[in-house]
């Protein structure tokens, strides 16, 4: 049996980012980005399941027009 090989594809490079990702990626606290998460019709927020990601591109647009979060 052939040993599984993980892929670690860096961050800027990824399309959906971990709650833990995006707080790094941002350095913005895990706390903050998930209360941003759970505002309605958030814009950067998906569902696989219950897991939530956040959707790196919409992220940053969102925090581009941003002065206050």
């Amino acid at each position: 049996m052939e040993a599984r090989k993980e892929i670690n594809v860096p961050i800027e490079n990824k399309y959906l980012l971990t709650i833990k990702e995006a707080a790094l990626y941002t350095n913005i606290g895990i706390n903050k980005i998930e209360l941003m998460l759970n505002e309605p019709m958030c814009p950067f927020v998906i569902y696989v399941g219950r897991k939530r990601l956040v959707k790196r591109q919409k992220l940053e647009n969102y925090l581009e027009n941003k002065v206050v979060i």
